[in-house]
């Protein structure tokens, strides 16, 4: 296995090449690096660069460089006004939003109502609470220039949560123009209203992207929390260039070629730990869930036994074990809605949590009817946190009796290629990995990967569960948390049933940063790059 994974990183060397050119460029001007030019290296190569066009958390890093939202979350998890504030009406039936003064577009437009209402239709389009919310909504429009009024049908709990929550589909705002882009198209220009600029000019997709500091941007007055606050711009420029190469990042981090890392190779963390001229901390404090994801559409996983079967294959230990190595950062858990929340239950999880599945899955893979249909898995090398979790699956799949073509690719590739609805022999998929941050998943309605609506609205892999929807609906409406978390528990058990996901376990990553950088923000949409500043 670790073969396999070593032979995987050798695949990359052709983009790391690529990768040290970009790095040469970032780097052509010793006054500027010095200064206040912040070089990142993240934990993907940013190519998809529409926030709303994909659930990528590189894309939504990128989002939150050029982008502003109306209202976002602080550190005790409250919604604030940011571009907004916001009224309600005493029956809860009328929610108005008023932008505040000053803003402006990077094109020196003004932002206006209905350059907001357009960017909250297209991302409730694509989002799931987005999509929950609008089956509450009656109506939104502007009202006048500044205005913004959403009114319900019924009264409905979640309206400024969906609206200000902080990752996965964040509701960016953009001007009217480019929000009127239909979601499934990527919009032709990256025109915000944030703290930083995009130099359209300087991206080379996979290698470099750059972002400079928006003059003309007026931050809140309020200290920096989160998503919310003020957000100061303290430095003149930021490049993120690609490294898929852990060993190679943690030298030029080392070495002052660059100043941040997102996330180094778990191995290396105790190298960086002995550097006195570093800093390793984790931001997110609430980590991230690992999942699975199969392809409902095609055999052999249109077939719910043979998901069983893929399901009991699985361990979350061996994956964590790989992927992690060091405990400390890891936590096996079959919670979908993650372990010590209120929505937390243990309902369908033992075999991935004891790991004792793998005799009942070849059991009930030879009663299935399996052909001998191969599992295209894809499998990228370029991203720390998602190289490990392909390899094993493919493994335990083949001990069960699976036949596995294991496609090593990279993220963005993965990206791309899992938005297509062709069967795996035309370009399509079986199955593949990502990572969610543990706030985008705590709830059911947040959790987008838990939904059931199938090829139409749907999450890649497109399940269709009617039951699941419902016990939704019900979720929203239920008067009570304790019902709440009943329900939450109903749709745990139909998830596992009907293996909606395979939930892999939770984990922190550590980030790591010279300690000429101060300011550096925690949340579960880390690194921002506001708030930094960088001393000489």
């Amino acid at each position: 296995m670790f073969q396999l994974m070593r032979r995987g990183r050798r695949a990359f060397a052709s983009k790391l090449a690529l990768s040290v050119v970009a790095l040469s460029t970032a780097l052509a001007s010793p006054v500027l690096a010095a200064g206040k030019t912040i070089t990142a290296v993240m934990h993907s190569d940013l190519r998809i660069i529409d926030p709303i066009f994909t659930t990528a958390y590189i894309t939504r890093d990128h989002g939150y460089m050029i982008y502003d939202t109306l209202i976002a979350t602080d550190a005790n998890f409250k919604i604030q006004p940011q571009m907004a504030d916001w009224k309600i009406s005493d029956d809860k039936l009328t929610y108005t939003f008023t932008l505040r003064d000053g803003l402006k577009w990077h094109d020196g437009a003004p932002v206006t109502a209905e350059d907001c209402v357009a960017s909250l239709k297209r991302w409730a389009a694509v989002d799931g609470m987005g999509q929950q919310l609008m089956q509450f909504t009656a109506s939104i429009e502007a009202t006048d220039p500044k205005t913004i009024t959403l009114k319900l049908k019924e009264p409905y709990s979640l309206v400024l949560e969906s609206i200000g929550k902080p990752s996965s589909r964040v509701a960016f705002m953009m001007p009217k123009r480019l929000a009127e882009t239909p979601p499934d198209k990527p919009i032709p220009e990256q025109i915000g209203s944030g703290p930083f600029k995009f130099v359209q000019g300087e991206f080379q997709p996979g290698v470099k992207a750059v972002y400079v500091k928006n003059t003309d941007y007026v931050p809140r007055k309020e200290p920096a929390s989160w998503t919310a606050g003020g957000k100061v711009v303290k430095v003149d420029r930021v490049e993120w260039v690609t490294m898929p190469d852990s060993q190679t990042a943690v030298n030029a981090l080392q070495s002052g070629d660059i100043d941040f890392l997102e996330n180094p190779s778990f191995d290396l963390v105790p190298v960086l730990e002995g550097n006195p001229d570093l800093k390793v901390e984790v931001l997110n404090k609430f980590g991230f869930q690992t999942l699975g994801r199969m392809n409902f559409l095609y055999p052999p996983f249109d077939n719910v036994k043979i998901r069983r079967a893929a399901l009991l294959a699985m361990k979350q230990k061996d994956v964590l074990d790989a992927l992690i190595g060091n405990p400390k950062y890891y936590k096996i858990c079959g919670a979908f809605f993650i372990c010590d929340t209120p929505f937390a239950t243990d309902v369908g999880s033992e075999s991935l949590v004891k790991g004792n599945g793998m005799a009942e899955a070849k059991k009930l893979l030879a009663e299935s009817g399996y052909d001998g249909t191969p599992v295209v898995i894809m499998a990228p090398g370029d991203v720390t946190t998602l190289k490990a979790q392909p390899v094993v699956a493919a493994q335990a799949l083949r001990e069960a009796g699976f036949k596995v073509d294991l496609q090593a690719t990279d993220w963005q590739t993965v990206v791309s290629r899992r938005a297509s609805q062709k069967p795996p022999k035309e370009g399509g998929w079986n199955m593949f990995f990502t990572n969610w941050v543990s706030a985008d998943v705590s709830n059911p309605i947040s959790n987008l990967s838990i939904g059931g609506q199938g090829k139409k609205g749907g999450w890649f892999g497109w399940a269709e569960d009617a039951k699941i929807e419902k016990l939704k609906d019900d979720f929203v409406r239920a008067p009570s948390l304790d019902d709440q978390k009943k329900i939450a528990t109903e749709i745990q058990k139909e998830a596992y049933d009907q293996v909606i996901y395979i939930p892999l376990g939770q984990y922190q990553a550590p980030s790591a940063w010279r300690k000429s950088l101060n300011g550096v923000l925690d949340g579960p949409a880390t690194p921002v790059f506001w708030n930094i500043d960088k001393s000489e």
